[in-house]
């Protein structure tokens, strides 16, 4: 498993400024501050009446040719796309979980042996290994335990005792040797998929990539790491082991990242209360 730039499955670099607008009052508009200025004093003549009419009709005629695809070069004749089309991400009818284990947070357990429920697993084991549970040594061994097969549970309980256990890395990321944020300030570390790809499928065995943007920092006044956004993608070898899918092994490389929005950031205070307030989903196909 390859860990991102704060030693797990968080941190990159964020920023937000707020939304500039600009109002501007055309010549003559003493009226509507929005600029619509005043309305010519005679009606509106034949010629303007003809233009807007013909604009129109091509308006209409555009939307009814994009409607029917375009004629793009990218459709093969049976009007299907050569690119393998995105799966829907909302939850099917398939009951995809059926209990949750006994990691503190549950993590959903239970699901089908099928493409659908090695998606939904990997989505669902991939915000417990991105949650700030991996950061406390008793939490951290039981999401290991729920997420892990047998096989692989030891030797990966050991390697991250070796990152997460460390003094150095917790003071990095502002915590104490406990894995605990100081007074008055909450410690955030969230995993939020978008979606998931099958990569591969053998029945009792899949290969699952999930796409998830993470935040992560510590929220409250004071902090020196404020919550931040990244992007990455997690590809999970899953084996079906004792009637659920489990992982063997894990992967991460960073984005696709969306382009920002000159949206404002939030205020500590803002970012606490969202955090405590707002829970977290269980993720499904």
């Amino acid at each position: 498993m390859s860990l991102g730039d704060d030693g797990a499955y968080g941190g990159g670099e964020y920023s937000g400024q707020g939304p500039g607008q600009t109002r501007t009052r055309l010549p003559g508009g003493e009226g509507d501050v929005y600029g619509t200025g005043r309305r010519p004093r005679g009606g509106m003549s034949s010629r303007n009446l003809v233009t807007i009419v013909g604009v129109v009709v091509l308006l209409i005629a555009a939307i009814a040719f994009a409607n029917r695809g375009g004629g793009s070069s990218d459709t093969d004749s049976d009007g299907s796309s050569g690119a393998p089309a995105a799966q829907p991400t909302a939850p099917t009818g398939q009951r995809p979980v059926s209990g949750k284990n006994s990691a503190n947070p549950a993590i959903p357990s239970g699901f089908p042996k099928s493409e659908q429920g090695a998606q939904s697993a990997a989505a669902n084991y991939a915000v417990a290994l991105a949650s700030d549970g991996m950061y406390r040594s008793g939490t951290r061994d039981a999401i290991v335990e729920a997420v892990y097969a047998p096989s692989a549970a030891a030797a990966r309980k050991e390697a991250l005792r070796k990152v997460y256990g460390d003094p150095t890395f917790l003071a990095g990321v502002g915590l104490d040797k406990e894995g605990k944020a100081p007074d008055g300030q909450t410690f955030v570390s969230r995993a939020n998929p978008v979606g998931t790809k099958v990569d591969a499928f053998e029945g009792t065995s899949a290969k699952v990539a999930v796409w998830y943007s993470s935040l992560f920092g510590l929220a409250g006044e004071g902090s020196e790491t404020p919550v931040t956004e990244s992007w990455y993608t997690t590809t999970m070898k899953l084996q079906w082991v004792g009637g659920d899918w489990k992982v063997t092994d894990v992967s991460q490389k960073k984005g696709p990242a969306p382009v920002g929005r000159d949206q404002a950031a939030a205020t500590a205070e803002e970012m606490s209360k969202a955090v405590e307030g707002f829970g977290g989903f269980t993720y499904a196909r």
